[in-house]
């Protein structure tokens, strides 16, 4: 299905580049959605976990994996114009009552219960990491699985991955097919924290 069709079958709309006015945080690209489904259909999220959706713009990872996996999803934006996008949109598709949506900071948002967290560069790799220090802490504190999966990561978020204490790479996810190219970064990463 082409992006179109399946923004028309969840009942959103997602397509369309917003530029934002902070630096530090990338402008909103939606994730595609032929990555999407080889997320859902690899089995790394299940329907019982908690996806937190950083940099969420208009919603389309949460309405996409709420609907096709039936995980709850949490997703957050620091830009009120898109979280207002996606709440629109959580309440035209079927899976919204499965999504909690919040505008804030990244490097301000506490986890609650959320144990799967996905990122598409939403922003810069100083607010990265960061994020994964507030991780670390909130793993430590509580130790239970946890996992981060990067969609497109960038050299400097594979660095601070490799770097961060009590992460070991889990697996990844070829999506160089996808777009008729081979560009090496086109795949998705997964890491797990580990004792």
């Amino acid at each position: 299905m082409t992006e179109r069709e399946w923004d028309r079958k969840l009942r959103i709309r997602t397509i369309g580049r917003e530029d934002e006015a902070d630096p530090n945080y990338s402008p909103y690209e939606p994730t595609p959605y032929a990555v999407l489904e080889r997320l859902a259909e690899s089995g790394l999220i299940k329907r019982k976990q908690h996806l937190l959706d950083y940099g969420c713009g208009k919603g389309r990872v949460a309405c996409f994996m709420a609907a096709a996996v039936g995980c709850r999803v949490t997703g957050i934006d620091y830009a009120l114009n898109l979280i207002e996008l996606a709440k629109q949109n959580r309440r035209t598709t079927r899976a919204g009552d499965r999504i909690a949506l919040a505008c804030c900071r990244a490097e301000q948002y506490e986890p609650a219960g959320e144990d799967v967290f996905f990122f598409f560069n939403p922003f810069s790799e100083k607010i990265f990491e960061g994020v994964l220090r507030r991780l670390e802490r909130s793993w430590s504190e509580r130790p239970r699985p946890l996992r981060i999966i990067c969609y497109y990561p960038s050299e400097e978020y594979m660095e601070c991955l490799d770097a961060a204490e009590g992460l070991v790479k889990a697996g990844e996810i070829d999506c160089g097919d996808l777009f008729g190219g081979r560009d090496p970064r086109e795949r998705i990463v997964v890491y797990d924290f580990k004792g």
